[in-house]
């Protein structure tokens, strides 16, 4: 029987009827915590307008950061993939972890000891109560995708056609959806 509820480390992909939300429209979400109660994640395909060195001035080098969600905007969150080399981390499932202490890794990124290909920064997260988010799930808000690539979700490229290639895979009545413009009107 399929499983109806995403897991840990798992993907949402917001479905193409989710249009006219800013945020959540053409989504991809990294699932990162759930418990009893709630549940968080990232969005990884939504670039912020900033960079990190612009928020932290003691960061030499450009990383990008990441619009992870509508939840506590004035706070800095981070997923990676080197829990040996930032202390602290937890792990979210398959390889990623998520946070850790953030005072050892200024010297790491400064002296690229850790590259944007093994550490995402997000401003915001996402966050649902398990019931709601079971709720948007039961009326097809999100599409569950279950295979999980390291190398997309520390993607820094095609971010805009992150979530078309998604539509791409998943196939079937999604297939369309992966050559539609942002806005399907202009079609």
């Amino acid at each position: 029987m399929k499983d109806d509820f995403p897991k840990q480390g798992e993907i949402l992909i917001s479905d193409p009827s989710l249009l006219g939300d800013d945020i959540f429209t053409r989504s991809v979400i990294l699932i990162n915590y759930i418990d009893e109660v709630d549940v968080v994640g990232f969005i990884l395909n939504k670039a912020a307008d900033m960079k990190l060195k612009e928020i932290l001035p003691s960061i030499k080098n450009d990383y990008d950061i990441y619009i992870g969600g509508p939840v506590e905007q004035d706070s800095l969150y981070f997923i990676h993939t080197v829990p040996e080399l930032i202390p602290n981390s937890v792990e979210v499932n398959h390889g990623i972890y998520w946070g850790g202490q953030f005072e050892a890794i200024e010297d790491l990124l400064n002296n690229n000891t850790i590259t944007p290909q093994q550490i995402k920064f997000f401003v915001g997260y996402t966050g649902w109560k398990k019931n709601q988010l079971k709720q948007e799930l039961s009326v097809k808000s999100w599409i569950i995708n279950r295979p999980l690539n390291l190398g997309e979700i520390f993607s820094t490229d095609k971010l805009r056609e992150f979530w078309k290639e998604k539509m791409r895979l998943i196939g079937g009545e999604y297939l369309i959806w992966s050559n539609a413009p942002d806005n399907p009107n202009y079609n």
